[in-house]
């Protein structure tokens, strides 16, 4: 079971405190069969009897059905001893008959003969012990059977748990369970369990579960949307994935999911809904089938034709039977949106045409015309002509409100329409390029263009602007090197006839930095000179972005007044966007360069900017810079869940996939899982260690070498770093690598700075330890300034360590500060490794840092254990105490490993406050 922890727990508790009577609440399809399942596997493995029976939907229901059904499969192998009140039960439970007492004289009243049934069950539980009667899908429940309840619920048995499942929104109009209000009486216990969808998280550990490495983020986001957390639909689909996978494979299957029918068990039970509603809520039902978005009540009641008070009756109805629910004030939409297809899938199609036609005309008379929904039905309507000049129109209108998502949708539509012919084509074309270089859906937008190109009917301008947003999707949206060679080919297509764009073209091929300042230079300079005596600020912007953006990679002192004077306050959205752009390119180079602070306050405007002009990767590259800086500041708790936030919003982008293998193999390697960090980053360098610029190589390098060296590989770390030297030669990237120091002349580089005193020391420490010292003490002085805790106590540690080769009585003092650091970062195999040279000494741990509470309790782990005695789990300690799970997940292995226990006993040797006194 995925989930439902909490759910499961409070259900158990409740139980184990009988006499209880506990309800489970939910929708179709949410779980209550599961959880009750795997209720009873536990408390079965605790020596209880779990007795379960069901209600039906059936037009005359056998009387007392699902508690006959519950008792006569009772195991009475052991003969527990009935009382004479319990052979009232033999007529309704035959097969039982010889173990129970001779039924007693039936009495001619019908209210005595129920109360004797009442009894005969009752002391038939009792003589049973430990006991857990199970009554399921109680909104169908016949009336004998909810008296029977009702009555048993009042007097249980003291070891008799009532467990009763049942759909609130099924339930007779303002009835309850039980049928009349029922408060447990003195000494009888129990509780509420609601089922709620499942959360994102959940669904993805049941797809991982049932289809292991298949199971992608994007497929598991595809499942999500699809069942919006509901188990049934999310275990149907992910019972035909494994049964396709395993002849088909799973190409494909995120986009097979979003096209599915809806799982046969989701039918069953909405077509079943359907049958109960009046004919104005079913009318009105088949009307909001057919509408997008959240519709209003009017616009429902006109396409139901229903007057004011009959819609709002329908409407009313519809929200009871849970079949809408209320997104905003006054507006409507399906509980699920695969219930929403049931539904319209229903509509014979003369009918369905009818309803798109009444919707158009419908929609033509609001201001603003909503667009798209005009195109869509227009469609539906069998309308094609008309859609074609409605779709147009909705995909301009998307473009300059920058809704490049429902832009391109609409462009595929249109393009994949052969009757779209000539001037209407090439404009669809075009506007698909010019939406797919930032479009987070760019590969799909990639198959697209790629066959737009092969068109010899598109003139070459049209085709030179196709190739540029091709080549600008690919180094934006994939970090394909290859999209650069598209970028040239889009220059020579496009200079005569469309110089602006070929302009455009130019400040891209400008930032292939590993073909070295010559190249980019040049591609600058022709840029440049290009847009001097014209009038387009905006295109004057992107050449600006550039020029700041290699000036950052060089380590340009003047480039900070420049940024500095960038427009912000402009109202032309084009030139705002190449502001954000420049930010948030300059941010992440002066990441790398040591600027941390001006880097951490660039990237947070760029994402400000990016989100007003509404251009989606430009926020996501902010978001993971600002992550990185995270990382090197030390914030490491909770890092690995925040990228993985970050991976989970764009699953089709490269550069967050990267940052994430990068960043969590070195926390990896740091906690010494060097096999673990070796992968990673290995995975980093597959996926787009080659980026528009170098940095990135240049990190994934560094961490694998540092890796080799660490696993005694000197000859693949040599391999590993020859490669990257090579590439900062190549792009002249000393303010990122500091091979020479005549390359950092005249540079503001601060980590490079950092980075060649520790050359220097690494180069000294065997012949010159003194002098070697004073470098490492440099490099950490160094370090400390930009704020990168975990470099500087790198830089500590080996200060200390070539103080022991002269001045051991000094080394105390840095390794005590590296030791600290590490400690508190959690760089775990660090800290080790520091902390046996300091015992192996005897050297005294000095400095600051947090108490150390040896094998004592720490404020923070009292916490812990006091929740883990009272049987929290990880997630809820989490909760409670505003923590992430990795976190808890440390914290409760401390408890563990300090108590000397295991979890289950945590209770008896850390008793609670009121027994402490």
């Amino acid at each position: 079971m995925v989930g439902r922890h909490r759910e499961l727990g409070q259900l158990l508790a409740a139980v184990r405190q009988a006499p209880a009577v506990v309800l489970v609440e939910g929708e179709a399809g949410i779980g209550k069969s599961r959880l009750v399942r795997e209720a009873s596997f536990v408390l079965h493995a605790e020596r209880w009897r779990v007795l379960s029976g069901g209600c039906h939907p059936l037009r005359e229901p056998f009387p007392f059905g699902p508690v006959v059904d519950a008792l006569r499969k009772a195991d009475l192998a052991h003969a527990p001893v009935f009382p004479p009140t319990a052979g009232a039960l033999a007529p309704l439970l035959p097969d039982l008959a010889d173990r129970l007492p001779p039924p007693p004289p039936q009495p001619a009243d019908v209210s005595a003969q129920r109360f004797q049934l009442l009894q005969a069950v009752r002391s038939f539980l009792a003589a049973l012990g430990p006991t857990v009667l199970v009554a399921e899908d109680l909104h169908w429940v016949d009336e004998a059977t909810r008296d029977l309840l009702l009555l048993l619920a009042r007097d249980l048995p003291p070891q008799l748990a009532l467990v009763l499942t049942y759909r609130a929104e099924d339930l007779p109009t303002g009835g309850t369970v039980l049928g009349a209000a029922y408060r447990r009486p003195p000494g009888t216990g129990g509780t509420l369990v609601r089922l709620g969808p499942l959360p994102q998280a959940d669904v993805r550990e049941l797809a991982a579960a049932a289809l292991g490495e298949h199971a992608t983020p994007a497929l598991a986001a595809a499942l999500y949307r699809r069942c919006e957390g509901l188990p049934l639909v999310a275990e149907e689909d992910l019972i035909t994935l494994a049964e396709q996978g395993g002849a088909h494979g799973y190409t494909g299957s995120a986009q097979g999911l979003a096209e599915a029918d809806a799982p046969p068990g989701l039918r069953e039970a909405v077509t079943e809904r359907l049958g109960r509603l009046s004919p104005a809520a079913f009318a009105l039902a088949r009307a909001a089938a057919g509408l997008a978005g959240a519709p209003g009540e009017e616009l429902l009641r006109d396409l139901a034709e229903l007057d004011a008070d009959q819609g709002a009756e329908a409407v009313t109805e519809l929200l009871a039977a849970s079949v809408l629910r209320e997104a905003d004030h006054g507006a409507y939409v399906f509980r699920h949106v695969l219930a929403q297809q049931v539904v319209y899938r229903s509509i014979p199609a003369p009918a369905r045409l009818r309803l798109h036609r009444r919707t158009v005309d419908s929609l033509r008379g609001r201001t603003p015309a909503p667009l798209v929904q005009i195109a869509h039905h227009t469609l539906a309507s069998g309308d094609r002509a008309g859609w074609l000049l409605r779709a147009q129109e909705a995909a301009d209108r998307a473009i300059a409100v920058r809704d490049n998502g429902t832009a391109a949708a609409l462009l595929h539509q249109l393009l994949g329409r052969p009757e779209l012919q000539g001037e209407g084509r090439s404009r669809a074309a075009l506007a698909l390029a010019g939406v797919a270089a930032t479009s987070l859906e760019f590969r799909t937008d990639a198959r697209l263009l790629r066959r737009l190109l092969a068109d010899p009917r598109l003139p070459q301008e049209v085709r030179g602007e196709i190739r540029l947003g091709l080549g600008l999707g690919m180094l934006n949206e994939t970090a394909d090197p290859a999209g650069f060679d598209e970028v040239e080919r889009a220059v020579g297509e496009l200079v005569e006839r469309r110089p602006e764009r070929a302009v455009r073209a130019m400040v891209a091929l400008a930032l292939k930095e590993a073909e070295g300042p010559q190249y980019t230079g040049a591609w600058l300079d022709r840029a440049e000179a290009a847009v001097r005596d014209g009038g387009n600020e905006a295109l004057r912007a992107a050449v600006r972005a550039s020029r700041l953006t290699l000036m950052t990679c060089q380590a340009d002192p003047s480039v900070w007044e420049s940024v500095a004077r960038l427009p912000r306050d402009t109202r032309d959205r084009e030139v705002l966007r190449q502001t954000g752009r420049a930010l948030q390119n300059v941010a992440d180079t002066a990441a790398y360069l040591g600027h941390d602070g001006r880097a951490a306050a660039l990237a947070t405007e760029a994402g400000q900017i990016a989100a007003r002009v509404g251009s989606p990767i430009s926020v996501f590259l902010s978001g993971g810079t600002l992550l990185r800086l995270d990382a090197l500041a030390g914030r490491w708790d909770g890092l690995e869940e925040r990228l993985d936030a970050l991976v989970e919003a764009y699953p089709t982008a490269v550069a967050p996939l990267t940052e994430r293998a990068v960043l969590t193999g070195m926390l990896a390697a740091a906690r010494g899982q060097h096999a673990r960090a070796l992968q990673l980053l290995g995975e980093a360098a597959g996926i787009g260690g080659n980026q528009l610029v170098v940095g990135t190589e240049l990190r994934i390098a560094t961490g694998l070498s540092s890796l080799h060296l660490a696993r005694g590989d000197a000859l693949r770390a040599w391999v590993v770093a020859e490669q990257a030297v090579e590439t900062a030669r190549r792009a002249a990237a000393w303010p990122r690598a500091a091979e020479f120091a005549r390359g950092l002349v005249g540079r503001d580089a601060p980590a490079a700075a950092a980075d060649l005193a520790l050359a220097h020391g690494l180069l000294r420490r065997e012949a010159e330890p003194v002098a070697a010292a004073r470098h490492f003490a440099e490099a950490a002085d160094g370090w400390r300034g930009i704020g990168r805790p975990y470099d500087t106590a790198r830089a500590l540690e080996r200060c200390a360590d070539a103080l022991l080769r002269t001045s051991p009585g000094q080394a105390a003092a840095p390794f005590a500060e590296a030791l600290t650091l590490f400690t508190d970062l959690g760089a775990t195999a660090d800290a080790t490794r520091c902390g046996k040279v300091l015992g192996d000494l005897g050297l005294v741990r000095r400095g600051p840092g947090r108490r150390g509470y040896g094998g004592t309790l720490s404020p923070r782990e009292h916490q812990v254990a006091g929740m883990l005695a009272a049987g929290a789990t990880n997630q809820a300690i989490a909760d409670d105490l505003h923590l992430s799970p990795r976190t808890v997940e440390n914290h409760v292995a401390k408890v563990l490993r300090k108590l000397g226990t295991g979890r289950k006993d945590v209770a008896t040797v850390y008793p609670q406050p009121s027994d402490r006194g």
